[in-house]
């Protein structure tokens, strides 16, 4: 009997090892509570190969700023009955540049927003075009990928300029247990190369990253660990039905053995 309730302990010790510990799931383990943190990074968007732009131009008189803006187009999907509205956008080339009326070819690649917009508003002034330009620049195009072990992985348009990795894994739904905390990769293509870096979610660290303020078109994927990797060649519930079924069987065993030795 004692053999048998030993063996019945082991295995349930066996089963719990599965389990991530809390020091494996927890993040920013190592920050101090209610101290403050600098933030010194600067989280500019940088202005990539084939962007999408919306520029605005005003200006007192509205007659000098129409031909430098684009005409909002309206457009029905499918069988909706209420149409929707867009701007349309400048497109930035394999060189960097867009073609501004007027002014002609604007070389806006690795520049961030605000430099875009003050350079397109000091050639309006240069060339005597309109005196008292304001200039807005919108991305059009902004969006990340999220996959890996996450609860709903996909692409997310981001409606600003701005967004963190925390964010865009809060939009994804968090990882799942099955997500390695400290193997986080965000890869990140700009002016023809591609970097992959990895971040630990379970340290403080992760805030002086280059990747923590994330850029258009970053993709984070999430690795799995040891339990997902084995279950590769069947899906999460047929794990879950087997264990619960090896236990039972397990119990039933047990209650036979006890009740023949009685």
């Amino acid at each position: 009997m004692k053999k048998i309730l030993g063996l019945f302990a082991l295995f349930c010790i066996l089963l719990c090892t599965g389990c991530a510990s809390e020091k494996e799931v927890v993040y920013l383990q190592d920050v101090i509570p209610l101290k403050q943190q600098v933030i010194e990074q600067n989280y500019d968007v940088i202005i990539h190969e084939d962007d999408l732009l919306a520029i605005m131009v005003n200006s007192k008189d509205p007659e000098l700023a129409l031909p430098f803006n684009m005409p909002v187009v309206t457009y029905q999907l499918g069988y909706q009955t209420s149409a929707q509205q867009r701007i349309l956008g400048y497109l930035v080339d394999k060189e960097g540049y867009i073609d501004f009326p007027i002014l002609g070819k604007l070389k806006v690649s690795g520049m961030s927003r605000l430099a875009a917009t003050n350079m397109i508003k000091d050639r309006l002034m240069k060339d005597d075009l309109i005196k008292d330009p304001i200039v807005t620049i919108q991305f059009l195009n902004f969006k990340i990928s999220v996959m890996g072990e996450v609860n709903r992985p996909g692409t997310f348009t981001i409606s600003g300029d701005r967004v963190t990795l925390l964010e865009a894994l809060s939009m994804a739904g968090d990882l799942t247990i099955y997500g390695k905390r400290n193997r986080v990769a965000v890869i990140r293509e700009f002016d023809g190369k591609r970097t992959i870096l990895f971040h630990d979610l379970r340290s403080a660290d992760i805030f002086l990253s280059p990747c923590y303020y994330l850029q258009q078109n970053d993709i984070v994927y999430v690795e799995p660990n040891k339990a997902r990797a084995g279950q590769s060649s069947i899906n999460q519930n047929t794990s879950v039905s087997v264990w619960l079924s090896a236990i039972s069987i397990l119990a039933s065993v047990a209650a036979l053995i006890v009740n023949i030795n009685k």
